[in-house]
This record gives C-alpha cells, structure tokens and sequence, in this order.
C-alpha cells in the first residue's frame, strides 16, 4: 500500500504540472515551486500554464509557491523539473536548506557542457549528500496528463530508492520500471533530444519515411556506443530511456526538439526556431557536450557531429546530409 508522501515539483513547466497533477492524483501531497513570483501569481490565479500545458487545471490542493524554503522543508522527494541549463544553480541553492540524505528525483533532460557531467551529477556535485535518482522515458507531458498510458524508468544507484520512486509515481496509466544504470538511463534521454533535431530536419527538408527510419536507427548506434564507451548497459540504450524515448521524440510533434529541427531544415536559423517554438529545446544545450563527451571516449558520432555544425556553424542541413552519406564505407556490426 502505498504512503501519502510530501512532494515539491522544482519546476513549473509543461512536465511539472503534468508528474504534479499524476502525484497528487496518486494520493501524495504536492507543492509546486517557481523561481518567478509571476509565474506563481499566474498559476495560483488560472490554475493553468496555457503556455506550457494548456487546457490542463492543477487542482487547488498542489500549492504553488515561490517560497523556496517553505516549498522543500520537510519533504519526502524533492522533484528536479527546471530546464537543463538551470539544473545546478536551483541545486546550489538548496544548500543548506534541505537535510542530509535527501530524496531528489531528477526529470530534467541534458548534459552540462562546461563540465561534461549527467544532471544527476551536476546534483550530486552540489549536494554531496542528496540521494539522487532519475526518472525518464517516452513520456510526453500532454499525453500524461490526460492519463494515456505511459511507460517510464525509474534509476538509482541504491535499489531501494528506485523502488521508493515506483511506488510514489506508478498508477493505472504510468507504469515505472526500475534500474540501477542511472548513467545509461540519462545519457538515453539526453542524446536522444540531440537526434530528435535531426529527425526534425529531415522532415523539415522533405525526405521520406526511409530516411526518418535510417537516421532513427543510426543515432541509436551513436547512443549505444557513447553510452557503453561510458559505462551504462546496452539493454539500458534498447529501453525506455534509450530507443523508446528516441521514437517519440523524433516522431511527435509534441517533441519541442523534432520541431525545431524542422523549421530548421525549411531555412530557419536556429536562434530563429527556437523563438518560434517558444520552449526550451533541450537538444541544442546537449549538441556540444554530446560531441565532447565523444571525442573524450574516442566515440564516433557523425550524426551528432553534423547537428552541431548545422546548430552552430552555420551549415546546410543539405550540405550535412551529404556529408553524412558519403561518408568512408563501414559495417553495421561492429565489434
């Protein structure tokens, strides 16, 4: 049987309501916190981000604060949902304020570029005494919201924090699954946003359902090489966080990433994509990091490769598709 917990959403975007709005339906008693007092006034009045999840009403139970105090003291799980770039400044700003042993379950999505490090490092490098777990997949926050049935990885390094998140989070529609590969789980749900901007491009340029398919399955290769190259398992890469998360994200046009990348691919510069989609596009903080991490483990990764130099150095998605294909002949299997 499951224990009414006392949660705090970091975080008070599209995915924020969404995991606030399963929680509290799960029983659990949720704050939702926000750094800008605005944001809060707005949804404490509407009850609703029309911008980030429109249609969706938080129930009057979930507090909304931006009280940062207030909103972590005494709380079972502190939730991490700020965008990427925010991740370790919210950390550093618990210091202090929350007790050692702290249960935080990061959701957001990215790898810092100066330092190289998965989010849930970046957390632990702030709160060195913080249990810190993940929670990804194919989980866009507008399906689960509505209850559709979803499917997600929860990870920790201690098992029986993994366990603690499957029970918190799991429902009739959300199925957790658990894991102790929490590099793998991250890596999964951060490169991927980086081959979802490619997809995005392709369909933006006009190419078919058989490109869509080869640059699905040859990103995942670049994934599972940079991720085994880093230590996670191969099955992890095959799962939820890896190949299930890649699929929706490069095939739905909830995905802020595969739309970027296709305004990209009809001409838009990128500064330009991103105003139009008017979200955070977590693939563009990831591109760089993506590719340093694989020059670090001496990782070839074309795909990513070709995204940054579309991203950042101005090219063609025409001319780095070219590029892609005439590449120096290979084997798909290698050892």
């Amino acid at each position: 049987m499951k224990k009414n917990m006392n949660i705090t959403i970091l975080g008070a975007g599209g995915w924020s309501i969404a995991l606030a709005v399963l929680l509290e339906g799960n029983g659990h008693n949720v704050t939702i916190w926000s750094k800008l007092q605005n944001e809060v006034d707005m949804l404490n009045e509407k009850r609703e981000n029309s911008v980030s999840l429109p249609g969706v009403i938080i129930p009057e139970s979930i507090n909304i604060t931006s009280n940062l105090e207030s909103a972590v003291k005494d709380k079972d799980i502190l939730v991490m949902a700020t965008a990427s770039r925010f991740v370790r400044s919210v950390a550093s700003s618990l210091k202090g304020i929350v007790p050692d042993g702290q249960i935080i379950v990061n959701v957001s999505k990215g790898i810092e570029e100066a330092t190289l490090m998965t989010l849930s490092k970046v957390i632990s490098d702030e709160l060195t005494n913080a249990q810190v777990a993940v929670l990804y997949g194919p989980s866009h926050a507008e399906e689960v919201s509505k209850g559709l049935p979803t499917a997600c990885v929860a990870a920790a390094e201690n098992i029986e924090i993994a366990n603690l998140i499957q029970n918190t989070f799991m429902s009739r529609s959300f199925r957790i699954y658990t894991s102790t590969d929490v590099t793998g789980v991250e890596l999964g749900g951060s490169l991927k946003n980086v081959i979802a901007l490619a997809a995005g491009m392709a369909d933006g340029i006009g190419f078919g359902d058989n490109s869509k398919a080869a640059l699905i399955t040859r990103g995942l290769a670049e994934m599972k090489r940079l991720g085994v190259a880093m230590g996670a398992h191969h099955d992890t890469i095959t799962g939820l966080s890896g190949i299930g998360d890649l699929i929706v994200t490069c095939a739905s046009m909830h995905s802020r990433n595969r739309r970027a990348g296709i305004l990209m691919g009809k001409g838009y510069t990128m500064d330009e994509a991103m105003k139009e989609v008017n979200m955070v596009v977590e693939g563009v903080y990831s591109a760089k990091a993506a590719l340093e991490l694989g020059k670090k483990y001496n990782v070839s990764l074309p795909i990513i490769e070709q995204v940054n130099k579309v991203l950042f150095e101005g090219k063609t998605v025409e001319d780095a598709v070219v590029d892609l294909m005439i590449r120096d002949k290979t084997s798909e299997i290698t050892n």
